[in-house]
This record gives structure tokens, sequence and C-alpha cells, in this order.
């Protein structure tokens, strides 16, 4: 890279980790771009005249006389309508073999929107996946994790959901994908022909793990162009965070700083809440909504990183694999969606909440039920109904390869309810179900 004439250089190096190397330099700035030994790197740590910075390809074989060049400038993303159809890596550069974006250029990472300039989300976002819409409906500007094992099919729900969901522009950020991952969501997006409403910031394990810092930012950067310069719905998909979360604590470590829970760094809150915030809803009709993938170590939901995302989010979606229909599931028990009720039976039918709400209380009661099976006690007539139902009600409606529109979802509930239950069994409104009880 190029030198110019107003750079400030540097050739002594006075400490070097794994990821991070430190000098004494003077007027530079935080998140200040700067290449050591021709490898690119953003300052971390300033204390008086020590800089630290996180040398993104790592440090092996940097010398202690290496040239540092600060660069006067934090890193960027040059934003236009060329991004879509795209995939990019975690500097924002092309790697599917494309031109270079022409477009103007913005800094990352830039603060979320003022509360004040901000709407309440009001609008739909429908993923086409039934578990999601109808028990957990998304709302335009609303934050929400999917807490998955790490053995179970997230990226293929990312990817659904890419494809499916009702927005103009979805973004995919991710952050440590296998090559198999990578691949997998490109010939899904070409395959499908949805290409042209799609981009994509990929960090795969071949790349440094502290690249994926990045992801998120760069992602954000383009969603906030569409959302506010075209008062675009855009809906970004970050995964996966706890990769994310992992990059933070690498370069926590290296810097010798104290790690707090988990031995995640004690900055992680705020870490996740920045990139979180971004979500918003503006007045004038433009959005970002995020579904983020957090994985968990062995289910442990209290992990620093699961923790810290459900107090800044408003809800969460869990994944679980249905043993007696073989197939994984949005967990109806676990998920939640905080904002679901300014649109289920507003922006939707207006059964909406009442068939929501029923199917869950019902399902609720197949698992007392094979409760008392599996303790060896006798089943009532009304148990083995309740389990038959919820065999259907997984296999139909909760299952992730389902795909529906919410009008169908509903009308299959009240399928579901007139061959279990009688009338009174789902003690539901009566207008409800005079209106919407299918006929015999």
């Amino acid at each position: 890279m190029a030198t110019k004439a107003f750079q400030k250089i540097y050739t002594k190096i006075t400490a070097i980790t794994k990821a991070t190397i430190t000098l004494k330099a003077q007027a530079v700035g935080y998140d200040e771009l700067a290449t050591v030994d021709g490898r690119l790197a953003q300052v971390v740590k300033m204390m008086g005249d020590d800089v630290t910075l996180q040398v993104f390809g790592g440090t092996d074989g940097i010398p202690t006389n290496a040239e540092v060049t600060f660069l006067g400038k934090s890193p960027t993303l040059k934003v236009s309508d060329q991004l879509a159809g795209r995939f990019f890596n975690a500097f924002g550069d092309p790697i599917d073999g494309g031109p270079a974006i022409e477009g103007k250029e913005v800094a990352i990472g830039g603060p979320s929107v003022n509360p004040v300039r901000r709407k309440q989300p009001s609008e739909l976002i429908a993923t086409g996946i039934a578990g999601i819409d109808l028990n957990n409906t998304l709302v335009s500007g609303q934050k929400i994790p999917f807490f998955a094992d790490p053995d179970q099919p997230f990226n293929q729900v990312m990817a659904n959901v890419a494809l499916r969901a009702e927005a103009d522009k979805i973004i995919l950020g991710g952050m440590g994908l296998t090559n198999d991952d990578y691949l997998y969501f490109r010939n899904v997006f070409e395959n499908a022909g949805a290409l042209n409403r799609i981009i994509s910031f990929v960090n795969t394990t071949e790349n440094p793990p502290v690249e994926r810092l990045l992801v998120p930012d760069m992602s954000l950067t383009a969603a906030e162009y569409f959302a506010v310069e075209k008062n675009e719905n855009v809906l970004v998909l970050l995964t996966d965070m706890t990769l994310y979360a992992d990059a933070l604590s690498i370069v926590s470590n290296r810097m010798d700083q104290i790690p707090s829970k988990d031995s995640m760094p004690g900055s992680l809150y705020s870490d996740l809440a920045k990139i979180y915030e971004k979500a918003v809803q503006f007045p004038e009709g433009g959005s970002i909504t995020i579904i983020a993938v957090t994985t968990l170590a062995g289910g442990d939901i209290t992990h620093a990183i699961p923790d810290n995302t459900g107090y800044i989010t408003e809800g969460q979606l869990f994944l679980r694999k249905d043993t007696d229909i073989g197939k994984v599931i949005v967990d109806p028990f676990r998920s939640l969606s905080r904002l679901k009720q300014l649109v289920a039976g507003k922006k939707t039918r207006e059964d909406h909440p009442q068939v929501m709400n029923t199917a869950v209380r019902l399902f609720a009661d197949a698992a007392n039920a094979k409760t008392k099976m599996e303790n060896g006690f006798d089943l009532s007539d009304y148990d083995e109904r309740t389990l038959a139902f919820a065999k259907e009600y997984s296999n139909d409606l909760l299952a992730i390869d389902v795909n529906i529109n919410t009008t169908e979802m509903l009308d299959k509930g009240w399928d579901l309810f007139s061959r279990h239950f009688t009338q009174d069994e789902v003690a539901m409104k009566q207008e409800m179900v005079d209106k919407y009880w299918p006929e015999a």
C-alpha cells in the first residue's frame, strides 16, 4: 500500500502478541487504520503515547523494527446500489470476481440513531417460517437473536429467511463460516435467483479470526445506506455472533486485559449493544431489522454471550430437535418476540393472537401428557388427543421447513383444532369460533 506525505510512519515496536503490536506514537485516533509491515491493522487501545493496534492478519514474522504507517482514517465502505447482489470480505473488498464498487466512501461503526429520531416499530416482517411468523412474529426495526446448538442447521434457517423474508434488501454478515457454509449460501442465493436484493459480507475459517470483528459494522453500514438514503426495509442476518465474541476475547486477552465472565472481555455488553442498537424504524419509512445467530456451548444459556445478548435484544428464537417427528422446530416454549403484539392481529388477521395462544396452550397440555406417559400413568382421551395434535402442530407449523404465509398458518391452526378438540375445549372467543371454525 503506497504511503502519502501526511501519513505518520514509525519503526520501533515495543511489544508484540499474537494479535496485537504496541508502539509509541502521537496524534493518532481510536479505530484509526494503519499498516504494520504491510499488514492492515487498527488502533484498539491508547494510553498516553502508548498505542496498541490489532493486526488483522496476525503478527507472525513481524520484527520489532517493522514499518508502522498510520493512514489517518478509520475503516470505510463504499456504498451505492452496486452493492446489491455482491459478496465481499470483511474489508468490503469483492470476493466474487466482480468489479470494485463505485460510490460514496463512508466510515463504518458510526453511532446508532438517536432514540428521539426513531419511530415505534409497527410493520410486519414476514419470514415464511411458520414457527416465527405465527408464534414469534417479527416487527421491522426489531433486534432478535437465534439461539442454537452448534450442530443445528441455523445457517439453513438464515438462508431460508433471506430467500423468503418480505424485505427490500437482505444483508448477510457471515463470521467464521466454513467454506462449505459460504458455498452453501452462495449456491442457494444464485439458484433461487434472489441475488439482486442480497448483499453478503463473509469471513471464513481460513481468514484470521480478528478480521471478523469488521463484519457486523460493514453489514450495518450497508444497511444504513439503503434504509436512510433509499427508505428501504433492510433485514440484516448475522451468523455467528458467538464467533464474533470469541474474536473480541482473543484481542482482549492479547492486550492483557483482565477477563470477565467466561473469559469474555469486560466490554462485551457494550460491544454487542453497539451492534444490536443499530436496529431502527425511521419515521421516513426505512428500517433495519437484525436477526443474529448465537450458538450455545452445550445449550448453556447462562454463558456470558447469550446472557448479555438477552438483556440487549427484544426476545429470542430457539431451535430444537423434535424427536417425535425427527425435524428441527422453532421451540414455542423458549422462543419469544417481545414486539409481536404490535402487529399480531393488527397487521395480520384478527384471529392471530387467539390461534397463537390456544395452540401453545394445547402444546403445553401435550407436554404434560407426555410426562405422564413417560412416568407410567394412564392417559385420558384428552391426553391422547393433545399428543396427536402436538405431533401434527410440530410437523405442519413449527418445523423450519414449513413455508406458508400467515393466513395459511392460521387456517391450518383452525383445521388442527377442529380435528382434535371440541369448541369448548379450545376455550377461544365465541365470535372467533363462529367465524373461523371449519365446517364439518
